[in-house]
């Protein structure tokens, strides 16, 4: 469940060339209302972990990215999916708004089958 950090070098494949989509975090280390999105992003990672990935940008360090996508406030959380425009929100949001705003609930991972168990029955012992 980890959430990767993006740089300008980094960013076109971790994203753009990514299989799978991909909520971008765009942050600042002196930014308070980022802070207070950066929980919100590991409950989205531990959810979605295998079917999204999440990713964080920090716009002081990555001037390029936050340039080409016209970042202009934080945070702005962006939803990147493949072959589709992104969508972003600015300011903090819950979970629970980004996955409403992103349409996330159809990328939950779906729950792992059950293992079936062979038990031996009463009448199958061999005398």
């Amino acid at each position: 469940m980890a959430i990767k950090e993006a740089t300008d070098a980094t960013f076109e494949e971790m994203v753009l060339h990514s299989e799978r989509p991909v909520v971008v975090d765009f942050w600042a280390t002196w930014c308070g209302p980022c802070k207070m999105v950066a929980p919100e992003m590991v409950k989205l990672a531990a959810k979605y972990e295998g079917a999204v990935d999440v990713v964080k940008v920090d716009v002081d360090a990555n001037p390029g990215i936050s340039q080409a996508f016209n970042i202009m406030s934080i945070p702005t959380i962006a939803f990147f999916r493949p072959g589709a425009t992104p969508q972003g929100v600015v300011g903090f949001r819950q979970l629970e708004q980004l996955e409403q705003q992103f349409g996330l609930a159809q990328f939950i991972p779906a729950p792992a089958a059950p293992v079936a168990t062979a038990t031996p029955t009463s009448g199958d012992s061999a005398t």
